[in-house]
């Protein structure tokens, strides 16, 4: 079977972490914290993090956050740029204006200069940002490479119109619904769809109980399962502990990797561990800090670099 991962990540060390208060008005996973260190405890969670990674086999490549720019949400790379098979590399428009000084160029240079990746062509979505319609890259849409479809939760962060054409031009099926959490007694969108959902080789984990809507959870369920996966539903306290905020990589010798955090990990059940361990290697690591100012879990600090090498461009 094609795999759906990658070994080659691209994370990004903050220099300049806090609860973004750009974010904070519809990501609800942030919340305040009682401490004056919470930068510093978030270098130290995504030092462990990236070593975690490395012992296990993935290729991390990290990268060192301007500390010049006011960039409190640097360390989740995934929402501003994306990396695919054929070369190509999505840019995203952003609903935070200091989200938007992300955004580096240099990054890309890197990338194909210094790590040896081809970048055939730059995809530019951010355009988006002008008329205030915002698709913040694999935080917005989570992909199925294998089945060529994309899955995308509404919200002020994931508009319609942006996600469809960006299913036209990477040539995706476009699945698209609504997803809901409680916030005190309102029901409100969730902001990111990979907090609630995530794809494996062979299996896909998905809360579906925060689509309020039965034909929702009846599109989703039916597009997972007719493309043979198995389903691990999560429940609405387990996203909360951000158990859908996970990512499927590759370790030594092609090795399945499941990565989340630790708060996920000890919000599953023994049944949905065992189910998750039959594709690959649970992995989890201790990320309260930036979790609970970031509102952002593991997943959201890995972007999959799957740009093909430029040794196997010039074969």
């Amino acid at each position: 079977m094609t795999s759906q991962s990658t070994r080659h990540i691209l994370m990004v060390r903050p220099s300049s972490f806090r609860k973004n208060e750009e974010t904070a008005t519809n990501n609800h996973y942030q919340k305040d914290v009682d401490h004056d260190h919470a930068a510093e405890l978030a270098v130290d969670e995504f030092d462990a993090m990236v070593e975690q990674l490395e012992t296990h086999g993935v290729h991390v490549m990290v990268i060192e956050d301007d500390p010049s720019s006011d960039t409190p949400d640097s360390l989740f790379p995934n929402n501003w740029v994306s990396f695919h098979s054929d070369g190509r590399v999505g840019l995203y428009p952003m609903y935070a204006p200091n989200r938007r000084a992300e955004r580096r160029e240099d990054i890309l240079h890197d990338l194909e200069h210094n790590h040896g990746f081809s970048v055939r062509e730059v995809v530019d979505f951010t355009e988006f940002e002008t008329h205030g319609a915002f698709l913040e890259g694999t935080g917005s849409v989570v992909i199925d490479r294998i089945h060529g479809k994309a899955y995308a939760a509404l919200s002020e962060r994931t508009d319609r119109i942006a996600f469809e054409q960006f299913c036209e031009t990477m040539n995706l099926e476009g699945i698209v619904f609504e997803a809901f959490q409680s916030v005190g007694t309102e029901r409100k969108p969730i902001y990111h769809t990979n907090v609630m959902m995530a794809i494996g080789t062979g299996w896909a984990a998905v809360c579906l109980d925060c689509m309020d809507h039965p034909d929702d959870q009846d599109l989703v369920r039916e597009s997972l399962t007719s493309d043979g996966l198995t389903v691990i539903e999560l429940s609405e306290d387990q996203i909360q502990s951000f158990a859908g905020n996970m990512l499927e990589v590759c370790g030594t010798a092609n090795q399945a990797l499941i990565v989340m955090s630790s708060r996920a990990y000890h919000s599953l059940e023994s049944a949905q561990i065992e189910s998750l361990s039959a594709f690959g290697t649970l992995v989890h690591i201790p990320l309260g800090t930036i979790e609970t100012c970031g509102g952002g879990s593991a997943r959201c600090m890995m972007a999959e670099v799957h740009l093909p090498l430029q040794i196997d461009t010039q074969a």
